[in-house]
């Protein structure tokens, strides 16, 4: 099942207006129905990403909600999010019963964490995916296969055949690379659920290769297992997490602070784009806010601590974080940080985000 909505072509004018408080607000190309419960949204704009980000987009009510985008800034195909109804789920029901071609959404640049460093896409890669977490897989897969050298196994597990999003997308890049993308199904119906021992046989022969892994949290546990237990270093796992935001990120108060005090106690140096910058870092402010209110277009999304969007690793120096709900104690013990919780120990800190 995917069926292909079009905006009139006069409904699809200003690709990307800024919006207060630094939003953008873009315009509804097409909207295609992936599966009964997953919708496509092809958006009207030109905003640079990485493979495996994700936009915010405002939902009614003064909320917000995350969605990978599905595309690849590799491919020269437009931007489109892929959003699988959520029972109960404010946003996800919004998005499929509502959204049409020709409306327009306000959203945040780009972000995420879950996403290759400069020479990722060169590498062969396992890719795991549950469900609607093929979104910023398929970002991933189409991006290594088009600006990489890489092998890429691609692990799909779902519930039944009906529910397997992008399942043609998927045969028509296995079969234009057959030397390159290999695409197993894992299907519920067929195989039960996915656990680590039966995953075993499948990840072992792929336990050198980084792993990137998205879906449910037990399908993510399972493969993490797997994988572990044939060999792979953790360093080599990445695992990309869902969540929801508690609060409005576009209300007037989610904007960056102001300025620091000139006689700021610290010092933030940070490491980004292959630039070294350096920020006055008042004790009561954060990291994130520092950088940004001296003009270091720092990454960020949810400013919660929620979606490690912001996330960088300290090399120098020591930090608190107020709030972490997604950095594991491996994380930290790795020096990664949360930009938006981190308030300064030290005087002077140095973070990369390399």
């Amino acid at each position: 099942m995917r069926e292909t909505t079009a905006a009139p072509a006069d409904a699809v004018r200003d690709p990307a207006r800024v919006g207060a408080g630094g939003s953008l607000r873009v315009r509804v190309r097409e909207r295609i129905q992936e599966t009964p419960d997953a919708v496509s949204l092809v958006l009207d704009a030109e905003l640079p990403y990485r493979p495996g980000q994700f936009l915010t987009l405002r939902i009614p009510g003064g909320g917000a909600r995350c969605y990978s985008l599905a595309s690849s800034p590799h491919t020269g195909e437009p931007m489109r999010i892929t959003v699988k109804r959520v029972p109960g789920g404010l946003g996800s029901g919004w998005v499929c019963d509502t959204v049409a071609a020709g409306d327009e959404l306000e959203v945040l640049a780009p972000a995420g964490g879950f996403t290759p460093g400069p020479d990722g896409l060169d590498r062969d890669l396992l890719l795991v995916a549950g469900g609607s977490g093929i979104t910023p897989v398929l970002s991933l897969t189409k991006s290594a296969l088009a600006a990489g050298r890489g092998r890429i196994a691609l692990l799909y597990a779902n519930r039944d055949p009906e529910s397997v999003i992008f399942r043609d997308e998927l045969e028509r890049l296995a079969a234009r690379h057959p030397d390159r993308l290999t695409v197993v199904h894992w299907l519920e119906s067929l195989r039960g659920l996915p656990t680590a021992v039966r995953l075993g046989e499948l990840v072992a022969p792929y336990a050198g290769r980084e792993a990137w892994l998205c879906g449910p949290g037990p399908l993510m546990d399972a493969a993490e297992t797997a994988l572990r237990s044939a060999g792979a270093p953790g360093a080599r796992i990445h695992r990309e997490r869902y969540f929801s935001l508690g609060a409005d990120v576009f209300a007037p108060g989610a904007a960056p602070a102001t300025a620091p005090d000139p006689g700021a106690e610290a010092v933030a140096v940070a490491e980004l784009d292959g630039e070294t910058r350096t920020a006055p870092w008042s004790r009561g402010v954060t990291l994130l806010d520092a950088l940004l209110a001296a003009g270091v277009e720092a990454p960020y999304s949810c400013r919660e601590g929620a979606c490690a969007a912001c996330c960088c690793r300290v090399v120098e120096g020591e930090v608190s974080m107020v709030r972490n709900e997604v950095l594991d104690a491996e994380d930290l013990a790795d020096g990664y940080v949360l930009a938006c919780q981190a308030l300064p120990l030290t005087d002077r800190v140095r973070v990369t985000y390399e």
